[in-house]
């Protein structure tokens, strides 16, 4: 606490007890609280120094009292330096060393709008910067300390700003927030361009760290009590003092405790007063985002009024008609890193939802360029934008629902949740209030497509973008949805090409893999552009089918500004980063500028006229509503007609399918070879397994139904009504025969025909339903025992893996196999002419996803598989269970590649693995899609077993070891396969070694798709030799000697080299 040994001749050695005078500017008589605040300081001040002189103090508080409202930092600065040149400082200023606080009341500030935000910043920049030059002309010897200070608000500030009275205290405090923080940054740029003052040795300026903020229950006028005025005063003292001096490596512990606050002290290694000299600190190299000129936009248009009368058709709407906007979509809407720095790459994860060009309403359009801002010159009273940053949850957020990251997946979500804010926000008539809704998303599932070729397919994009669009359709009234073309993400890549743009490339491979790292001109890179575009052709289908122009107050418009992208250049021809945030990867200020002029101007665009190319190398004007064209434009309003649209679907009803096979015809001959057996030689079906082919509760509408077994449902084998209405095995194969034998129907149990599974089974109870259904079989007469060619489809596993943590040893994965290998054996010991299915178990975890607000959902489906659902995520017992899952696959994998029940002409067992990756069908951001379980959500629903049965049809129709090895949820009534000319068998192990590839109308298998066990080889034989060849060799060897046997395989030799250079083809057995 003691003084430097020596007067201290620089500014940047200045120890609190070297300080002789202690002074402060920006006060005035209503500065209550921050008064207090600066006695108390110069009480702290006068501990190291007791001969410490202050203005503050009782001899002086006439001078105080002179700071008056009226007065401007100018004025306290020049006063100041007066009284402390005629007073007793003066005579002996050479070792006279002074701390001046140089206060900036934010709360005195009057900013009623948004828009008025950047000339109160101007102007409080430029009255600091004249009152530190008169301090640094008039002052020697000399710290000034800057600090913003939030605090009072009170009814002397509603008098002097009487527009806060009208807006809400959220409102206002939100202004003020963002004012606060925009002078912060300006005002650190200011002193950064100055250089501190600091040119001479011994004058300097400093900002303090952060704004001085009260708490903010005092700021509304809520009254606090005494101690807590007392306390929070003590907290703003600490924060004052610890910014004043130099910071330390370790940190002050200066909370409250017991209400006794400890105070820092300077050390032995850091014991000045901060200044930029002794302790550098980091500094914005930008003003705040709203003091950014080139990204300011002239308003063109002088018609800006409304209708006479507010329109009832939305093809008769102006922009003047809107009152509120929205948009959903990803980070660039959500606004990640609009206003980061090039080298802030942390601030990327900051969301400037202010800045966003569909639905940022941060100050003006003549500083920042968004939607809603040239909006808000045809109406002042629009609301629904975002302001500032924060994510979707911030109320700045407010109808900006996009969440960072998002994928098509998730924009039905974030739809209900804006409804929902709509129909419950004061601001809004939801009813009679014209909304303009921005929906743009595509680019995350474009990143990731790779990895999941089925979960980001066209036709899975289309149906998330449809469920959203429907939603919106049925909710709101009086909308106009805004559909932006996913933008043409591959010229992206130019930022990543050249090195000397110095962008984090290894970053963007994280990001969007897909896009960045396959090579130029390969196939996959030709992928994405392909997805690319039919994302964006995508959205003109749905739109041109009309089902969103059924009402006059309700229409969809696609905007294509995007589709064509050209990267902004530099004079030298490299792409320029200022368009890029620090990622290069999300896009800055300067071009969500561009976006929203682009988008303004598409919604003027009549459709079929519309803009498609956005290129971030020419500045734009913005286009205005004409006398002849006073409207936003839509389909009516164009004069346009959609080409080709395609019949509105209807509610689905029922979960049937088409089948669109030509050859249903059976074998000229009863097959006597399992391996040629065709659909049509099928006469019986039946199935063993649990209650996924039980189809208990497949149909359930309460807890009472969760028991019955709709068995005329099940996937396997059901024959409810006909396939066009109900989608089982069973159902596809009526179609090739008629007269098909032992499918299930209804509930009864004596329609169950050979439908042998039981609720709840295990795999060691299988045994005895293959028992049971052998004597079924023969019972029946009106099956032909030896020679009826019959189905069977065995699936179980669900129950051994949901009990497992409670019978690990009776449960283990080798039973698992050796129960299983037990029932087929007797199969393969008794049964003539059978081809069995055995469908992989499933991979169990994502059912623990599967959750509902229901107790029927939350009980029962715990008790069903407490294995899965009851251990917590990442937990060592759901790791276990997720191994055991595997090894049930690996061990089932195993027992069926071999050779065991390959001695038979007319029986063979194929392992079908459409469920070894299972995906749970998303209805938004981590939201499984419940339609797809029963009631206690866990039992499979009748949508479900329908497309289980497509799974297992198709998987029939796949060669052994090319066959999809996950499930393809998504409804579509044409995803059945056909058997070809080339291939019309079931295909078997046997059949499947000279079979071709398969084509099939399902998507591409995902690359992250991973079969635990290899697959067995196919044989593939050189088109030069034929197959016989090699005997006939070894033939001749034996008869006719070492010299013949020479002469046959030099001819040989002599053919391999003809033929090189021709492309082999594997030779049919």
């Amino acid at each position: 606490m003691s003084r430097s040994p020596l007067p201290p001749s620089n500014v940047n050695s200045i120890r609190p007890a070297d300080v002789s005078v202690f002074s402060s500017i920006g006060l005035h008589m209503h500065s209550t609280e921050l008064s207090m605040v600066a006695s108390r300081l110069q009480e702290l001040m006068s501990l190291f120094n007791p001969a410490l002189i202050s203005p503050l103090s009782d001899e002086t508080s006439m001078y105080a009292a002179q700071f008056d409202q009226h007065s401007t930092l100018v004025d306290q600065a020049k006063e100041m330096s007066n009284h402390l040149q005629n007073s007793q400082v003066g005579a002996r200023e050479a070792d006279s060393w002074k701390l001046v606080l140089l206060f900036v009341q934010v709360d005195q500030l009057c900013t009623c709008e948004q828009q008025q935000v950047q000339s109160v910043i101007r102007s409080v920049v430029e009255d600091v910067d004249k009152a530190l030059q008169l301090l640094h002309s008039q002052l020697k010897q000399t710290i000034v300390s800057v600090a913003l200070w939030n605090g009072e608000h009170d009814s002397f500030t509603n008098k002097m700003c009487p527009c806060m009275e009208r807006n809400g205290e959220g409102e206002v405090r939100l202004l003020r927030a963002m004012l606060t923080h925009a002078l912060q940054e300006s005002l650190d740029e200011l002193l950064v361009k100055k250089r501190w003052y600091a040119d001479r040795d011994d004058f300097t300026v400093i900002l303090q760290d952060s704004p001085f903020i009260t708490d903010p229950s005092s700021i509304g006028g809520n009254p606090i009590s005494e101690s807590q005025a007392s306390l929070q005063t003590d907290k703003l003292l600490v924060q004052m003092w610890k910014n004043l001096l130099q910071p330390t490596s370790a940190q002050h512990n200066t909370e409250d405790n017991g209400k006794i606050i400890a105070l820092p002290c300077p050390t032995e290694d850091r014991p000045f007063l901060r200044t930029e000299g002794n302790s550098p600190s980091y500094h914005h190299s930008h003003a705040s985002p709203l003091l950014k000129p080139f990204t300011g936009t002239e308003m063109p248009c002088e018609d800006l009024s409304p209708s006479a009368s507010i329109p009832t058709s939305v093809h008769e709407l102006r922009p003047a008609d809107i009152k509120v906007v929205a948009a959903v979509g990803d980070s660039l809407t959500a606004g990640n890193g609009i206003a980061s720095s090039q080298h802030n790459i942390l601030d990327v994860l900051n969301q400037y939802r202010g800045l966003s060009w569909s639905v940022g309403g941060d100050d003006n359009l003549t500083t920042v360029t968004t939607l809603p801002n040239i909006l808000k010159y045809f109406n002042q009273n629009l609301t629904g934008y975002s302001v500032g940053m924060g994510k979707q949850q911030n109320p700045k957020a407010f109808l900006n629902q996009a969440v960072a990251g998002a994928k098509s997946e998730d924009i039905p979500s974030q739809v209900r949740t804006l409804v929902a804010k709509m129909k419950n926000d004061s601001r809004i008539n939801f009813k009679s209030d014209w909304k303009l809704i921005t929906l743009f998303i595509g680019g995350n599932d474009l990143c990731d497509h790779c990895y999941n070729s089925l979960r980001y397919s066209v036709e899975n994009y289309m149906r998330n973008v449809r469920e959203s669009l429907d939603y919106l359709h049925k909710e709101v009234p009086r909308a106009l949805v805004n559909l932006v073309e996913p933008l043409h993400i591959i010229p992206l890549r130019e930022m990543h090409v050249n090195a000397s743009l110095k962008c984090p490339t290894w970053l963007v491979n994280i990001l969007c893999p897909c896009v960045i790292l396959p090579k130029p001109r390969s196939k996959a890179l030709q992928l994405v552009e392909d997805l690319n575009r039919n994302y964006q052709h995508s959205l003109s289908e749905i739109v041109g089918s009309g089902q969103y122009d059924s009402r006059t107050d309700f229409t969809v418009v696609v905007q294509p500004f995007f589709r064509e992208i050209v990267v902004p250049k530099l004079p030298d021809g490299r792409p320029d980063r200022a368009f890029f945030s620090a990622d290069c990867f999300h896009l800055s200020q300067k071009a969500q500028t561009l976006m929203a002029r682009s988008l303004w101007n598409n919604m003027l665009e009549p459709l079929g006229n519309k803009t498609y190319r956005q290129d971030f190398n020419n500045d734009m004007d913005l286009k205005c509503p004409t006398k002849t064209s006073p409207y936003i434009r839509t389909y009516h309003n164009s004069n346009y007609t959609y080409t080709n649209p395609t019949p509105t679907p209807g509610p689905n009803t029922n979960w049937g399918s088409d089948l669109s096979c030509v050859n249903l015809d059976p074998s000229d001959i009863v097959p006597t070879s399992v391996h040629k057996l065709r659909p049509a030689d099928i006469k019986v079906v039946a199935a063993l397994g649990d209650s996924s082919t039980a189809a208990t509760g497949a149909k359930a509408k309460n807890v009472f139904d969760l028991n019955k077994e709709y068995k005329g449902v099940s996937w396997s084998i059901g024959g409810d009504a006909t396939l066009e209405t109900v989608t089982t095995l069973p159902n596809i194969l009526k179609k090739f025969n008629p007269s098909l034998k032992g499918f299930s129907k209804g509930q009864l149990a004596v329609q169950k025909g050979f439908n042998m599974a039981v609720s709840e089974a295990k795999t060691s109870e299988i045994g005895a339903q293959v028992q049971a259904l052998i004597k079924a079989i023969k019972d029946n007469k009106a099956v032909n025992f030896e020679k009826d060619w019959k189905l069977l489809t065995l699936f179980i596993g669900g129950n051994d893996l949901c009990h497992y943590c409670l019978d690990q040893n009776n449960l283990s994965p080798k039973n698992y196999s050796h129960n299983l290998m037990l029932s087929l054996d007797m199969l393969y010991k008794e049964v003539p002419r059978m081809l069995v299915n055995v469908v992989e178990v499933l991979q169990i975890d994502p059912l623990k996803r599967v959750k509902k607000n229901s107790l029927s959902c939350s009980l029962m489906q715990r008790g069903s598989c407490p294995c899965v659902i009851n251990p917590s995520e990442n937990s060592p017992e759901f790791e276990e269970i997720k191994r055991i899952n595997r090894e049930y696959q690996a061990e089932i994998q195993q027992l069926i590649s071999g050779d065991r029940y390959d001695g038979r002409e007319d029986f063979a067992v194929v392992l079908q693995p459409f469920l070894r990756t299972s995906f749970i069908p998303y209805i938004g951001m981590g939201e499984p899609d419940t339609s797809f379980f029963s009631v206690d959500c866990f039992h499979i629903s009748e949508r479900t077993h329908a497309e289980m049965a497509i799974a297992l049809w198709n998987n029939m129709l796949e060669p052994v070891g090319r066959k999809q090895a996950y499930n393809n949820f998504t409804h579509d009534r044409s995803k059945l396969n056909c058997p070809s000319e080339a291939n019309p068998f079931i295909f078997t192990k046997m059949n499947s070694l000279a079979s071709p590839p398969v084509m099939t109308t399902t998507a591409a298998a995902p690359t992250t798709s991973s079969s635990l066990a290899p697959t067995p080889p196919i044989v593939k034989c050189d088109s030069a030799i034929p197959v016989w060849v090699p005997v006939i060799v070894g033939i001749v060897s034996l008869l006719a000697g070492i010299i013949a046997a020479w002469a046959i395989l030099s001819c040989v030799q002599r053919r391999k080299k003809e033929e090189r250079g021709v492309e082999m083809r594997g030779t049919g057995f």
